[in-house]
């Protein structure tokens, strides 16, 4: 029993970070892009939607940035401010493709958390232009820990750009039943 809770306990530390959501049974098949893109996929993406979770409870304004890094690897800078405090807190991740250098799966580290335990994140769907679908999943014993993303490059995209993202977890037949819309009223303008 000891076995099973460590890695859930680590997993539930790690996902309030990425808004994983507990669910009973593995982890469904999904179909990602054939190839990422990554000189395109760059930048500065606003966090339109995510899988609700308690930890991302009043915060407002998220954003992802990735740039690259001489390694090959991604930096992702992901940041967020709490509507209760005004407080703007963020956290650096190392994002690795899986595979190849164009792989649309990679796993994203943490490096200033005091447990490494490396998240995977998927590219289902991108026009690289206005959205972005990420997929996170990973099997932990009887259960599998579950989020999601729609990234837009608006902080405030129009309607057809998230019918677009609403295609792509439809076709891989994700729930939106869990997902929340991110705030992203009367945030600071930042250029990055």
């Amino acid at each position: 029993m000891f076995f099973f809770w460590v890695p859930l306990t680590l997993c539930l530390m790690v996902g309030s970070i990425n808004a994983l959501l507990p669910t009973f049974g593995a982890c469904p098949d999904v179909k990602t892009i054939e190839k990422l893109n990554v000189t395109m996929y760059l930048g500065k993406w606003y966090e339109a939607e995510r899988y609700f979770s308690i930890s991302d409870f009043g915060a407002k304004c998220g954003t992802f940035n990735y740039s690259k890094e001489e390694n090959g690897s991604l930096k992702l800078l992901s940041s967020q401010i709490s509507s209760l405090t005004g407080v703007e807190s963020s956290i650096v991740g190392r994002a690795r493709p899986i595979e190849r250098a164009d792989d649309p799966k990679f796993t994203v580290s943490y490096p200033s958390l005091p447990i490494q335990y490396p998240m995977p994140h998927w590219v289902l769907g991108t026009d690289y232009d206005t959205y972005a679908v990420l997929w996170s999943c990973s099997n932990v014993g009887i259960f599998s820990m579950r989020s999601a993303w729609i990234l837009t490059r608006e902080r405030q995209p129009p309607v057809p750009v998230l019918e677009q993202a609403y295609k792509i977890l439809d076709k891989n037949q994700i729930s939106r039943a869990y997902f929340s819309r991110t705030d992203q009223k009367n945030c600071p303008t930042v250029t990055n």
